[in-house]
């Protein structure tokens, strides 16, 4: 089995864990690929070195060390490439991580087979100026349409399938998937959403309302967004928390169902509700 390594390896937390795991997946069979970035770190580990974009082109699975950030970073990529991936938690939650950093020999399992994968549906936010798309973005968790520099309140207009569905005042409003419903979303008070169900949850960010609830729509929808704000200040689409991109009013954002859908390794037996439990209900009480 090949499995590429995907990570921070100069962070002094991650590179211990990036040693003992390669060892662990040598010694049970597999062939190890990691960035020639990190030749000079890794030269005594039993592991061959590629440029950075070939290791999801190689690997039978893919292996990030870090937080939610990077798993969700690396779970879209190996989406795209139809691989599947397994996260390290390095990081303080770890919520999407398959397991924890004192786990490791759970990489046995992996080696052997013995796992199974959980697929994620993922949106496709798509940019479309003069009738013409701009720019395609695939996310894991949400779509977040924002106010830009200053602190003022932008008009959120909201269709669907061509029909009225919600308008607002709002200094932003987030798109999530069943899977980001425990993230933005979530502490924005929206719902938390099993993540084996096909829809999206709309959630407001600090609303100039009286009413403040979430809607749930179908992921067969394709909804399409407008934003307006004062001529001082630019809205902002910010996808899965990467580098925000400025929206114009002569703008407007699709979001509907991507055609890819994340693989996330599953080592243990823990389902949703459990992990959920054990790192957002008892971590926070």
């Amino acid at each position: 089995m090949n499995i590429s390594l995907f990570g921070n390896l100069n962070g002094n937390s991650i590179l211990p864990i990036a040693e003992s795991a390669a060892r662990i997946l040598y010694n049970s069979g597999c062939s190890v690929f990691v960035s020639d970035d990190f030749t000079s770190l890794l030269s005594d580990l039993p592991v061959s070195f590629l440029p950075e974009s070939r290791l999801m082109e190689v690997c039978d699975a893919a292996l990030v060390i870090g937080g939610d950030g990077s798993t969700v970073k690396a779970a879209k990529n190996a989406a795209i490439c139809g691989k599947s991936i397994l996260g390290i938690n390095a990081g303080r939650l770890g919520f999407l991580s398959g397991i924890e950093k004192n786990e490791l020999s759970l990489l046995e399992n992996l080696a052997r087979g013995n796992y199974k994968i959980d697929e994620r549906i993922m949106l496709k936010a798509q940019i479309v100026e003069n009738s013409s798309v701009k720019e395609t973005y695939h996310c894991l968790n949400d779509a977040v349409f924002s106010r830009g520099d200053f602190s003022r309140l932008i008009d959120i207009n909201i269709t669907s399938e061509g029909r009225a569905l919600l308008d607002l005042r709002a200094d932003g409003v987030i798109v999530s998937t069943p899977t980001g419903s425990t993230a933005y979303s979530l502490a924005a008070g929206g719902p938390v959403l099993s993540p084996d169900l096909n829809c999206f949850v709309i959630t407001a960010i600090c609303p100039h309302s009286l009413m403040d609830r979430s809607i749930v729509v179908s992921s067969s929808s394709t909804l399409c967004v407008e934003l307006k704000s004062d001529i001082n200040n630019h809205s902002v689409l910010t996808c899965d928390g990467e580098d925000a991109v400025k929206i114009t009013a002569d703008s407007k954002i699709t979001v509907s169902l991507s055609q890819y859908k994340a693989r996330l390794i599953r080592l243990k037996p823990d389902n949703f509700y459990e992990v959920m439990k054990k790192k957002i209900i008892e971590r926070r009480s």
